[in-house]
């Protein structure tokens, strides 16, 4: 079952590329998140995804909102993939798939069963879910725009 827009964090353990565990409710230490769902390192779209986010860090730091990387890969795939890719933002590998389960993101790619769906999670300073996107389809790039403006309507008065 997927989460909704006002669940809180599940408390599903996801490492670092150094193989120290976090839960996820830890993450947020009285800051919003933004926690970027993606099926697997080293592939064409995901790449683009990455990129596309580290090349908009800037208006995400200054809002004060931490940026999340999670996928399936190992925490050692996922080190170097944030190094070759230059992310000044961490990605935590959901290897033994509790958070991608937790979130009712498993799914199968080319009949390869256990990878996350491509998803975007905005969680504010308490720990809940205020705006989700979850892909169609794999291939599908987040509306990059629309998770702007869902991280600004948190944080900005109306």
């Amino acid at each position: 079952m997927a989460l909704s827009i006002g669940d809180p964090l599940p408390a599903a353990t996801v490492y670092t590329p150094a193989v120290e565990p976090v839960l996820l409710p830890q993450l947020v230490q009285g800051r919003p998140l933004l926690l970027l769902f993606f099926p697997a390192a080293h592939t064409r779209v995901c790449e683009k995804e990455l990129c596309t986010f580290r090349d908009g860090l800037a208006l995400y730091n200054t809002l004060g909102v931490q940026v999340y990387g999670l996928s399936v890969d190992t925490p050692w795939t996922l080190g170097a993939y944030a190094q070759a890719l230059g992310l000044a933002f961490p990605l935590l590998s959901d290897y033994n798939r509790e958070a991608t389960r937790a979130f009712g993101l498993e799914i199968s790619l080319r009949g390869l069963p256990g990878f996350a769906q491509r998803a975007a999670y905005v969680v504010d300073a308490t720990g809940r879910i205020a705006w989700a996107w979850v892909a169609e389809v794999p291939a599908q790039e987040p509306p990059y725009e629309a998770v702007a403006r869902a991280v600004k309507n948190l944080l900005e008065p109306a």
